[in-house]
């Protein structure tokens, strides 16, 4: 009997994107505990702030109107952005809480929108990024329910899918480069693919998060604004209408998913 046939056959080797995607399982399932959170301290951190007197009008925001009347939280983010008769726009979380600072407090928000998001590497949150995640905490178990029927909204809505489809910038690319079909991912990042609701509902049910990764806590005006520079796009205006339409297509096409943050997230 010849030596080759009394050699073992080789076990089955699996293959190296099996071997990735457990590895990437293990990863989220480390992240992935609540009760180590970081994100958690940027709520208490804006809980304060909007329970606090500060400003010119030594006001708090506790009559800050988020959509259900003054002062009421629960279930706000949820139907965010909509349209402000006060304001005359339509607005999401971040201008919102903006226009309370201003019109309530009477604060000077310039440098806020200056330097809205914390820098990398285990900075606290900013003031803005603090309380978006205190009003977006009130909302936990709540479904997106934004209506979007008022002629400002659908005009927002209709803006924002544009600019999700409009190719632009060095690269030619547009939001719908990465979010355009399934299957796709950016290192160990999996990219969601927004034409399936499910994937648009944990998606946009998941911010704000904690991001391991910058060791930071970040909000959906931050990740409209780090996917513009990744696609080499001139620089977004911080809760701009830009942003704000993206964010109302976007929230318009997780209709009905549920609402967990901060999350935490590579």
């Amino acid at each position: 009997m010849s030596s080759v046939a009394g050699a073992q056959t080789p076990a089955p080797q699996a293959a190296p994107e099996e071997d990735a995607d457990k590895l990437l399982e293990k990863y989220r399932a480390m992240i992935s505990d609540p009760m180590s959170n970081p994100g958690y301290l940027a709520v208490d951190s804006g809980e304060t702030l909007w329970s606090t007197a500060r400003g010119p009008k030594n006001a708090t925001l506790e009559t800050c109107d988020l959509g259900k009347g003054p002062g009421t939280l629960d279930g706000a983010y949820a139907e965010l952005p909509r349209f402000f008769a006060d304001a005359g726009r339509v607005m999401d979380a971040e201008s919102r809480i903006l226009w309370c600072m201003e019109t309530i407090q009477g604060l000077d928000t310039a440098p806020l929108r200056k330097k809205p998001f914390a820098s990398s590497g285990g900075n606290p949150a900013t003031e803005i990024e603090a309380l978006v995640a205190f009003v977006a905490n009130k909302s936990n178990g709540f479904k997106y329910a934004a209506r979007m029927e008022h002629p400002k909204e659908k005009e927002m809505v209709a803006l924002g899918e544009a600019l999700f489809y409009r190719r632009s910038s060095v690269n030619d690319f547009s939001c719908q480069t990465c979010h355009g079909q399934e299957g796709q991912r950016i290192r160990l990042q999996n990219l969601p693919f927004f034409e399936n609701p499910k994937n648009a509902q944990a998606t946009m049910g998941s911010w704000p998060t904690y991001r391991v990764s910058q060791a930071s806590l970040r909000t959906m005006q931050h990740r409209i604004w780090d996917c513009y520079w990744q696609m080499r796009m001139p620089d977004v205006g911080y809760a701009s209408d830009v942003t704000i339409a993206l964010a109302a297509y976007l929230t318009k096409k997780a209709e009905g998913g549920t609402i967990e943050v901060p999350s935490i997230k590579r």
